[in-house]
């Protein structure tokens, strides 16, 4: 951009008219393109937030449920029954994967238990991964834009700054009513990408935090499955 034509862009704009949507219409083209991407990011870091949020609380209120049911004293056969066709929940889906490698083996050779035990923790295993990474599903993109949005918003404060210095140099005025709106508007691409990765960062930490609580609570669910089946194993056998 001509500095004769970023002078001219930054006179309409004076140190009593520093409102937001005013500084957003008289930034640089380039450093508009960072707030809107910045406000977008942020827009879509509190979507996932709410998604998140109501994911989990409704993971942990069906695992409390299945696990009051499993403990109640129903047998696993009504209970497996009840739950293959459509498992509610992440702990339910990790008791059916079980339970239909425990069936699918006797039915296979009823006296065979060699790896059954194995094969059982596998398919556990395996389950509990795949739900995991359900859990963890676009928390990637709060972590992006926890740690990019900052310097995203400082590229923005860069670039306006240097068109506010061809604008002076330009004007060949330095009074502050001068300098102050460009200073602003450079700074305003920065507050606008800490307004994006801040809630970011504390969503990443928080949702990562109760990732880790659910699939330890999905670890520990195994171990004592896998401990009633073993037992079972070592009766039949």
């Amino acid at each position: 951009m001509n500095p004769a034509d970023v002078a001219q862009s930054a006179l309409p704009l004076t140190s009593s008219d520093l409102s937001l949507l005013t500084l957003f219409w008289h930034a640089h083209w380039i450093v508009k393109t960072v707030m809107v991407g910045l406000l977008v990011c942020s827009v879509w870091v509190w979507a996932i937030a709410i998604d998140k949020t109501v994911l989990y609380a409704r993971t942990r209120r069906a695992m409390d449920r299945f696990e009051q049911t499993f403990w109640s004293g129903e047998s696993l056969e009504e209970l497996y029954r009840s739950l293959v066709s459509r498992p509610t929940d992440s702990m339910a889906a990790l008791f059916v994967a079980a339970m239909r490698e425990w069936k699918r083996s006797f039915e296979a050779s009823p006296r065979s238990f060699a790896g059954l035990q194995m094969r059982i923790d596998k398919v556990m295993e395996v389950t509990i991964a795949r739900e995991v990474e359900r859990l963890e599903r676009r928390l990637l993109v709060l972590a992006t834009v926890g740690s990019a949005g900052p310097f995203v918003g400082l590229f923005g404060t860069v670039w306006g700054i240097m068109t506010s210095f061809q604008s002076i140099a330009a004007s060949k005025n330095t009074s502050l009513a001068v300098v102050a709106p460009g200073i602003a508007e450079a700074l305003f691409a920065t507050a606008i990408g800490l307004v994006a990765a801040i809630p970011a960062t504390i969503f990443y930490n928080k949702f990562a935090s109760e990732v880790n609580k659910q699939a330890q609570r999905l670890e520990g669910f195994a171990d004592e499955f896998s401990a009633i089946l073993s037992r079972q194993i070592d009766e039949r056998g």
